[in-house]
């Protein structure tokens, strides 16, 4: 839950935080959203661009809704709500199109590349949903990979496994590769947890609830500018048989998004 908030700033629990200019520690404490990062290398990092989700409906200057018609689900703008300062991306049993069930998603207007990345989420509780926080070039239309060198994404799950996730570097400009790992988690449907990414030319590194859980290489990938993506599709991704019908309506839950651009 939202704990407190102090002129239009968020105060929330178990955020990777970071405090007075970026003196990092990871704890479970309460602590404002901060303007600046640092990290023990010395990367330094400035807010560049967040949203925390406190108005009553979407900043559409900030976001496009994801509308494509993917595995099991149409995604619906109507089906992207916020409320007490939070994102619902609800999701339904509702036929569309050619689907019998509905997501939602959101993608950022403008694009980003260095930096660090930051959002915290929880998933919805019933199986049959790829819930993402993730970063790729957008094309215009879907998830194809025309307008990205490469795909960095920071959490994957699909909810049949509730207790863990993915996170995955797709290279896409030239012969595709991916780079993907299992992080093992709490239930990520019972409380929300903090993802984190530092990209950087040479590396990314991947974090959850504070800890970095992977390094990857990057330095002889090729790099483009990246919107950031919240997305939650109905679909067979992890070997998910059905939808549980029984848990719907629901939604993946967003509290924040945030991007750090380098200090130079």
């Amino acid at each position: 839950m939202k704990l407190k908030k102090q002129h239009g700033n968020l105060m929330n629990i178990k955020t990777l935080s970071f405090c007075l200019f970026g003196v990092i520690f990871f704890s479970q404490c309460i602590v404002a959203q901060p303007s600046k990062v640092s990290f023990p290398d010395g990367s330094r990092y400035k807010l560049a661009f967040h949203d925390e989700f406190n108005g009553n409906r979407l900043d559409l200057d900030k976001w496009m809704y994801r509308t494509d018609s993917k595995h099991w689900s149409t995604q619906l703008p109507e089906n992207v709500s916020l409320s007490d300062g939070f994102l619902y991306l609800n999701v339904k049993k509702q036929k569309s199109l050619d689907k019998e069930y509905t997501g939602a998603g959101i993608i950022s207007k403008k694009l980003y590349r260095y930096g660090y990345y930051e959002s915290r989420l929880k998933i919805p509780p019933g199986e049959g949903w790829h819930t993402s926080f993730w970063l790729m070039g957008y094309d215009g239309k879907g998830t194809g990979a025309s307008a990205t060198a490469l795909e960095l994404d920071i959490f994957e799950n699909d909810s049949k496994s509730k207790f863990g996730y993915h996170d995955n570097v797709h290279r896409w400009k030239g012969k595709h590769e991916d780079q993907g790992k299992w992080v093992v988690t709490p239930d990520l449907s019972a409380d929300f947890h903090t993802l984190g990414c530092e990209y950087s030319a040479t590396e990314v590194k991947y974090y959850f609830d504070g800890k970095l859980v992977r390094t990857t290489d990057l330095s002889k990938m090729p790099h483009s500018d990246l919107n950031i993506w919240l997305t939650t599709i109905a679909t067979f991704i992890g070997d998910t048989k059905a939808v549980d019908e029984t848990k719907l309506p629901s939604a993946a839950i967003f509290d924040y998004v945030r991007y750090y651009t380098p200090i130079e």
